[in-house]
């Protein structure tokens, strides 16, 4: 599937995104902390969400590009939502992994007319702090970019699966620009001291919840809190998967089917 990087420009910056599928529903996806842009694999990505591509029109957007020295997430659900409506998307189904997971909460809490359904993987509603983030933090502000994608790798993926990427990330490392581990800090920072636990049972739309049991990042205490405040919400579903790590959205083989098929199921009356 041949997939092109587009950009957006607004008032005062600008995001980059890729579309694919030809759906009649749009679909938001927005990828989790990253060393680095997703969008260079913008045609690796279009792959592995292929089962969305016939009955929705995807939409994976980057964080901005212009990044201020503070950045919280409540200003990337902003720009996000910004993007959004400067494309013309109309309602849409939302579905958020990790930092993503957090901006698309935020932007369903704001902008609740809008989202059809919402879907959230390896996410935190309140992060008070986070040694494992902090410790990416000290590895960016001390340039050490081999250190930071080992570390980031080890505590995202499963051990078997780590040391099958391992080599991968070692390459990626060597290619990490100054500018891009000033960016991470700052992004990596707004993940301290995100909360918008309490708002939760505000949300009327189906939201759909995964989690693996051994998330080294976030723990799944943090699943748990978050079901705890949607217990109400009739559309409310989870799943715990087990021994996926971190970034189950990624290693779990039949996650984005769920998603698809949880996108798909007529809501409850």
């Amino acid at each position: 599937m041949s997939v092109t990087v587009k950009k957006v420009a607004l008032n005062g910056f600008s995001m980059e995104y890729i579309t694919f599928g030809s759906g009649k529903t749009p679909l938001v996806i927005i990828p989790g902390l990253s060393v680095q842009s997703v969008m260079p694999a913008a045609e690796a990505v279009a792959a592995e969400y292929a089962c969305m591509a016939s009955d929705f029109t995807v939409y994976l957007f980057d964080r901005r590009a212009e990044i201020p020295e503070k950045y919280s997430v409540a200003d990337m659900s902003r720009d996000t939502f910004a993007a959004i409506d400067a494309l013309g998307i109309g309602d849409f189904c939302m579905f958020g992994a990790s930092q993503g997971g957090m901006i698309a909460m935020r932007m369903a809490l704001d902008h609740p007319g809008r989202v059809l359904k919402l879907a959230l993987a390896s996410t935190s509603a309140r992060v008070e702090e986070t040694e494992i983030v902090r410790g990416w933090i000290n590895f960016a502000k001390k340039k050490d970019a081999g250190g930071l994608y080992l570390d980031f790798g080890k505590k995202v993926y499963p051990p078997k699966v780590f040391e099958s990427f391992r080599g991968a990330l070692v390459s990626a490392a060597e290619t990490v620009t100054e500018r891009e581990l000033e960016r991470f800090c700052v992004l990596a920072e707004a993940v301290c001291g995100f909360d918008v636990l309490d708002e939760l049972p505000s949300l009327a739309c189906p939201v759909l919840l995964t989690w693996s049991d051994d998330d080294a990042v976030l723990g799944a205490g943090s699943a748990s809190a978050i079901a705890g405040k949607l217990w109400a919400n009739p559309g409310f579903e989870t799943f715990e998967y087990r021994g996926y790590g971190h970034a189950v959205y990624d290693t779990a083989p039949d996650h984005r089917e769920r998603l698809r098929d949880f996108f798909l199921k007529e809501a409850k009356k």
